[in-house]
């Protein structure tokens, strides 16, 4: 079992770790940076490298219980010491946009009361869709006014991890109209926009919603009788509030 780095600190770019299976697909290792995929999120790319080689880790794929990085031509062999490396600037863009939607869905939660009934996303560009019986005319400009001002308060994000019976005494632990965490989970991991929203979840983040840069609503349809979707743009980041770089 892959043990994922990327669930204690999404800001860890690089990694040496060992590999335990080689398979046509590519290779499992002991530990990884690269995020799997997941709620929406896709998976990391980037490199690994060993023995003066780096070859294209094109996604990360569960096979079974095995967790693949997926690559092609030349492979490392059974318990080689690798490093891998992700693409960075695509990593920090889907944080952001991960991070968005938290701040979007905490905003709905709070001011309508209503579930997310599925999302989508990649890097910068994002949907969520809601149970929302109607939308007025001046739905997204509200949502819209409630997003800025939470991206100016400068929360805080963090991630914790708790023991499942103490996670569900969280009351709306579970913000999707059906709960996708599976039975076997006896740890959940929390992520938290400190006064804003706190939810189940297994994927990247930034550390604070001022690192997320600009939200914007760019489209907003009718899904169904209640189900409604908005679209989100998320823009640059002030030059002075990059934390990309080392």
């Amino acid at each position: 079992m892959t043990h994922i780095l990327a669930h204690i600190d999404a800001y860890q770019k690089s990694m040496k770790s060992i590999v335990n299976h080689v398979l046509p697909e590519g290779v499992e290792l002991k530990e990884t940076i690269f995020y799997p995929g997941g709620g929406g999120q896709p998976s990391d790319s980037g490199v690994l490298r060993f023995d003066g080689n780096e070859i294209e880790v094109q996604g990360v794929k569960r096979i079974g219980n095995q967790l693949i990085h997926l690559t092609n031509g030349v492979k490392p062999v059974l318990g080689q010491e690798i490093e891998g490396v992700i693409d960075w600037d695509r990593r920090y863009q889907l944080m952001r946009t991960h991070t968005a939607l938290h701040i979007l869905c905490g905003v709905i939660w709070r001011d309508f009361g209503v579930q997310v009934t599925g999302g989508n996303m990649k890097p910068l560009e994002a949907r969520m869709d809601f149970e929302l019986e109607e939308m007025s005319a001046d739905f997204a400009s509200i949502v819209q006014r409630a997003i800025d001002i939470e991206v100016d308060k400068k929360r805080e994000v963090t991630v914790k991890f708790l023991p499942r019976e103490q996670a569900f005494k969280i009351p709306d632990l579970i913000r999707t109209k059906i709960n996708l965490l599976p039975a076997n989970i006896e740890e959940v991991r929390i992520v938290e926009i400190k006064g804003l929203d706190i939810q189940a979840d297994g994927g990247t983040h930034v550390a604070n919603t001022s690192d997320v840069g600009s939200i914007t609503i760019v489209g907003h349809e009718s899904k169904g009788k209640r189900n409604k979707r908005l679209r989100i743009r998320v823009g640059d980041l002030e030059k002075n509030n990059d934390k990309t770089k080392d």
